[in-house]
């Protein structure tokens, strides 16, 4: 057993001489894009990923939730499966996972020590995600899973765990988000996430339109790809993005020969230790957290709050280079919203916050709170005085992440 002092000066020093795009955004050191560096590393640790089957996810939305979808099938058959997915929420260890019928096990800090230790030699000027990219491969490749699941972290093409080539690429939808990196159009982005497509093999996506389909026959007929496209599916006002994420995660299933398992699919959060997928942690009042955090995904969830016609407490931060213009059009009028900025640098402080929404929705009920703990706080005491109300946490995973570092609500990972 390792000292948990020796596990936490090591941790310390991974987030300072690796600095992460979640706490310091797309700039100097934290985002690395292009695949040289990885690819150097990747042949350093061996190419682990070479020792089992890998399904590749990429998405504006719902990458996440189709990963985790897909590991709880496959884990239900009596699989092994590692999961690889950000961003974390309070522990970094949450985007390393392997899964079983039994649950979700996170890396443990010895195996985190052992790589760090491993892997010094090798690690000179990668990013933080490089670095938890290798860990992830290489620890997947230690546990002998069956399957793994990686998740994209940003894009596709350029993106570090691109030097993996896996049994099906997924691509579950496209939206703009990261406009500056990744291009200003539905197209352009597209182009960026079918660069996960490899030569032969499957690809898989979600989501098309007349804008994005083209691009994706274009990149499928270059590689040789057989390509599936799944047919448009109808969201209803006041839906989520499941419908559409359970559907892609079946045909990726399918694909590669595997029967989807609907009931696990369903309990995804539970096998799987995803959180802050519009997760109820509470039930008097109603409390729902979740970390969508761009227009595509926030209009669905707040259509979904104000169809429920319950009085609404919303609390709410958001990351300064966030299309708040946009995100504003779909807040509920008749909600009381709580702003809040998380403790990240990229954080819109909440008194800005609330000038650019008293710019844009005057008639918006808004309460500039200290942090995101007296914002929560706060919206749990008001709701006190309304009959049957929902308590809405996001905007922002910091956000949430925040929420779950609060003693009330802190969840525990094996």
């Amino acid at each position: 057993m390792i000292g948990e002092g020796e596990y936490e000066k090591r941790l310390e020093e991974l987030f300072l001489k690796f600095p992460s795009v979640q706490t310091q955004g797309f700039t100097g050191k934290a985002y690395k894009p292009g695949l040289a560096g990885m690819l150097r590393f990747d042949r350093a640790l061996g190419s682990p990923w070479k020792s089992y089957p890998c399904i590749h996810v990429a998405g504006t939305n719902g990458k996440g939730s189709v990963s985790s979808m897909i590991t709880a099938s496959l884990a239900s058959e009596g699989l092994k499966i590692g999961l690889f997915t950000s961003p974390h929420l309070t522990d970094f260890r949450e985007r390393i996972k392997v899964v079983t019928r039994d649950g979700a096990q996170l890396i443990p800090k010895e195996e985190v020590l052992n790589f760090l230790k491993l892997s010094d030699p090798h690690a000179e000027g990668l990013s933080f995600f490089e670095i938890t990219t290798g860990m992830a491969l290489w620890w997947f490749a230690r546990s002998g899973v069956d399957f793994a699941v990686i998740e994209v972290g940003l894009g596709g093409l350029l993106d570090s765990t691109n030097v993996i080539t896996p049994v099906v690429s997924v691509i579950t939808s496209i939206g703009l988000d990261h406009c500056a990196l990744l291009g200003g159009s539905r197209s352009e982005i597209a182009a960026q996430k079918a660069g996960i497509f490899k030569r032969n093999v499957p690809a898989l996506v979600g989501f098309t339109d007349d804008e994005t389909e083209p691009v994706f026959r274009a990149g499928a007929a270059e590689l040789g790809c057989p390509l599936t496209m799944l047919p448009t599916v109808d969201i209803a006002p006041g839906e989520t993005f499941q419908k559409m994420n359970r559907a892609t995660a079946a045909a990726a299933l399918e694909i590669i020969g595997h029967r989807p398992d609907s009931d696990a699919m369903e309990r995804m959060e539970v096998i799987t230790g995803l959180h802050g997928r519009w997760e109820r942690l509470s039930s008097d009042p109603e409390l729902i957290a979740d970390i969508g955090h761009n227009p595509q995904a926030l209009a669905l969830n707040f259509a979904r709050l104000g169809n429920t016609g319950r009085p609404l407490l919303i609390v709410y931060g958001i990351m300064a280079d966030k299309d708040l213009e946009a995100i504003s059009a779909f807040m509920p009028p008749s909600a009381k919203y709580f702003l809040c900025a998380p403790a990240t640098p990229r954080a819109l402080p909440a008194d800005r916050l609330s000038e650019r929404l008293k710019a844009a929705r005057p008639e918006l009920d808004t309460t500039v709170c200290a942090s995101v703990a007296s914002a929560v706080e706060t919206a749990l005491s008001c709701a006190e005085k309304y009959d049957n109300p929902i308590v809405y946490v996001g905007g922002s995973n910091f956000v949430v992440g925040e929420l779950f570092s609060m003693p009330s609500f802190k969840y525990s990972e094996k």
